[in-house]
């Protein structure tokens, strides 16, 4: 069959489970054939709301389906319709509306429930499948991320930080000062250290830590943060390595196993829509007993309450994995107002997500640290954490 001979009967069981108001999702091959993972599924699986199995399947009685087939865990019946077979089933006692991992997407204008690849990706005969794909649309992401952050940033950052010249002598005056207590408590004294610091922007922290004695290198994919960085590395009297580059596509051989510290802080995260091949070039750039230090803004205020003022509000969902389509972070700087033009892609994680792709790499986590938000009506709400992990000797 082709892709498109899926598409009718999913747009029919949809608007027949909606217009009963059912819960569903469609899960497996039929949820990756949805996020463009899988093109030809074998059949199409819905899983439905447990109470209501007889109901749904009383509804699908005009396509003949087998009759209930039941487990200690799951109930399940088959049909086909439209010469494409089609399987629903139900997990008995799980409640489909508050699965994380449910999400929404559009099909040719129609909004329809699927389980997220994210959850589909623990499932090993579909593990390489996703991978695949998720790297590929890594790459995807990245060009588009890639061309936002060269769109006019240099001038964006002179109108946030003022000139390079400027810049280098305000941190001249106070090196630690330009550097968070969060994550340089845990990485001082850096004299004497090889520090990577990924995505490391306009390279204020890596001038800092050289003025402090350390060899910075930075990695990042803007040439525009490139320039700025290495203007105010002149201007403060200090040598910094800036490779312009995908943190990714960093691999250069002679940096393996060569750094005391790899540094990534505030806003990085979400740039990865798959942490496990970040991890790993964290860990292949870390010396022996070398360690990471990330410092990033909380997923409790990324991605779940919003607050102003005394209100809080829980807007979001913690658990949800999908891709956002956000304005580049430096657009509110922009002099020329092309905000139309900065769009970036982000994935927010959860605190477990991170946490589980730092221990597969094999680093070992020393520290997580949750810091409050220091605003007086957001006193008891987290804003930041650190983690802090070491590659075993």
């Amino acid at each position: 069959m082709h892709s498109s001979d899926y598409e009718l009967p999913i747009s029919n069981i949809v608007a027949v489970l909606e217009q009963q108001s059912i819960p569903y999702q469609f899960v497996g091959e039929a949820a990756l054939f949805l996020q463009d993972v899988l093109s030809d599924p074998e059949d199409v699986t819905v899983e439905v709301q447990w109470d209501l199995l007889e109901i749904v399947h009383e509804i699908f009685l005009p396509y003949a389906p087998t009759s209930i087939e039941k487990t200690q865990d799951q109930g399940s019946f088959h049909f086909k319709m439209e010469k494409v077979p089609v399987s629903v089933r139900c997990n008995y006692n799980k409640a489909l509306r508050t699965d994380p991992y449910r999400i929404q997407i559009e099909m040719n204008g129609q909004h329809l429930w699927c389980r997220s690849l994210y959850a589909i990706l623990a499932d090993p005969r579909y593990e390489p499948l996703i991978n695949s794909y998720l790297s590929d649309l890594q790459m995807q992401m990245t060009e588009q991320n890639q061309a936002a952050w060269n769109q006019d940033n240099y001038k964006a950052l002179i109108n946030r930080h003022g000139e390079p010249g400027d810049v280098a002598a305000k941190i001249k005056q106070n090196p630690e000062g330009r550097l968070s207590d969060s994550f340089y408590r845990h990485m001082k004294p850096v004299d004497g250290k090889r520090i990577a610091h990924l995505m490391g922007s306009n390279g204020i922290k890596a001038v800092a830590l050289s003025l402090l004695g350390a060899d910075v290198t930075i990695v990042d994919f803007s040439q525009e943060n490139a320039a700025f960085a290495e203007a105010v590395a002149e201007q403060a009297d200090v040598d910094i390595q800036y490779v312009v580059s995908d943190v990714l596509s960093f691999t250069e051989k002679r940096e393996d196993h060569a750094f005391d510290f790899v540094l990534m802080e505030l806003g990085v995260l979400h740039y990865y829509i798959n942490l496990d091949p970040l991890v790993e070039v964290v860990e292949r750039l870390l010396k022996p007993g070398g360690t990471f230090v990330l410092h990033e803004f909380h997923p409790i205020s990324t991605k779940l309450i919003a607050s102003k003022g005394k209100k809080h509000k829980v807007s979001g969902n913690y658990f949800d994995p999908t891709i956002e389509n956000r304005d580049v972070a430096f657009s509110k700087y922009s002099a020329d107002g092309k905000k139309e033009m900065m769009k970036v892609l982000q994935r927010k994680w959860t605190l477990g997500e991170l946490i589980t792709a730092v221990a597969k790499a094999g680093l070992i986590i020393k520290v997580l640290d949750e810091e409050p938000n220091q605003k007086v009506h957001d006193i008891g709400l987290p804003k930041l954490f650190t983690l802090v992990a070491q590659n075993p000797e």
